[in-house]
């Protein structure tokens, strides 16, 4: 792509995802996978294609009258530069906080401890159960 901190707009992107799913295809090949998460014309799909192809994202080989596109740029490639602005925008630059943060969101969180000797929960329930009065 023409400027390397530059992500695709949404609807570009699914056209790119598309193509990596196909491997290549036509405008009619990446409508209908476009189209099993958002219905889009033919002239947009025709237009976000051409868009990727003046960015050098996709390149395209004449086809009887239409083309055949495929993506030019690696999919890791821009999983990696969405990854960094997301890392930059959200956490400062520092992968440490991004873990942490995916650490406490993904870890259930701990119950605390029974204690298995039932007169040390008798005693625990009684006094919850005095607190509630008060």
């Amino acid at each position: 792509m023409a400027r390397d901190r530059e992500l695709p707009p949404p609807l570009e992107m699914m056209c790119l995802n598309a193509l990596w799913e196909l491997g290549e295809g036509n405008v009619e090949d990446v409508r209908t996978v476009v189209g099993r998460t958002r219905p889009l014309a033919y002239t947009t799909v025709l237009t976000l294609l051409d868009r990727l192809s003046q960015r050098n994202a996709v390149s395209r080989r004449k086809e009887g009258r239409g083309f055949r596109y495929q993506a030019t740029v690696e999919r890791d490639k821009l999983r990696n530069l969405a990854l960094g602005q997301f890392l930059d925008n959200h956490f400062g630059g520092a992968k440490e906080q991004l873990v942490a943060f995916l650490e406490r969101l993904l870890m259930p969180e701990t119950e605390p401890e029974i204690p298995e000797d039932s007169e040390a929960l008798a005693h625990l329930t009684a006094a919850a159960g005095s607190a509630t009065e008060s």
